[in-house]
């Protein structure tokens, strides 16, 4: 529990009001949660949650209804996609859709050149700069989504509006 007293889904401690407890970049994203009118506060979970299935396994939610943050890299520029946990992106069929020469996953230091963010803890936003961003469609099924932030031990939930807004996200079937 925090000195507030409130607690999120598995135990987890919501941090609302305690931003200077979080880890560093996940201080620049719940800035720009705040900038945006997002009300989900950073919880900041006791195991690392790098993957979808930590992630839903710790907050007690399905995989799918985690926005897996992946980055690829598409006409020389990162490409964040924010993806369901429940699936796989397509990047042949993906890059067709979107008109792009190709898709490929980033380097890990492309990632984090990109993001500011390691691999594993990515976020929709607490980035050093604006992204073109894909947000997958099959994300909306769900009334909460849960997203990285900014470190594998931090998330917080938002709407699937929420996410398309926060990004300014081109929606879109990815797998």
């Amino acid at each position: 529990m925090t000195a507030g007293g409130a607690c999120d889904l598995a135990g987890a401690p919501r941090l609302a009001g305690m931003t200077d407890a979080l880890p560093a970049r996940s201080r620049l994203v719940a800035a720009s949660l705040e900038a945006a009118g997002i009300s989900g506060k950073i919880v900041v979970l006791p195991d690392a949650a790098s993957t979808a299935a930590l992630a839903a396994a710790a907050l007690g939610v399905e995989v799918g209804a985690i926005a897996n943050s992946l980055v690829f890299w598409s006409d020389d520029a990162p490409l964040p996609i924010m993806t369901s946990g429940a699936h796989r992106v397509d990047t042949a069929a993906l890059a067709q859709r979107l008109g792009r020469g190709g898709i490929r996953r980033a380097t890990p230091e492309q990632v984090l050149t990109a993001t500011g963010q390691p691999i594993g803890g990515v976020a929709p936003t607490g980035h050093p700069a604006p992204l073109t961003t894909v947000v997958d469609e099959a994300l909306a099924a769900f009334p909460e989504i849960w997203a990285a932030g900014g470190t594998p031990h931090t998330v917080f939930p938002l709407t699937f509006d929420e996410l398309v807004r926060l990004t300014g996200g081109a929606v879109s079937r990815v797998a």
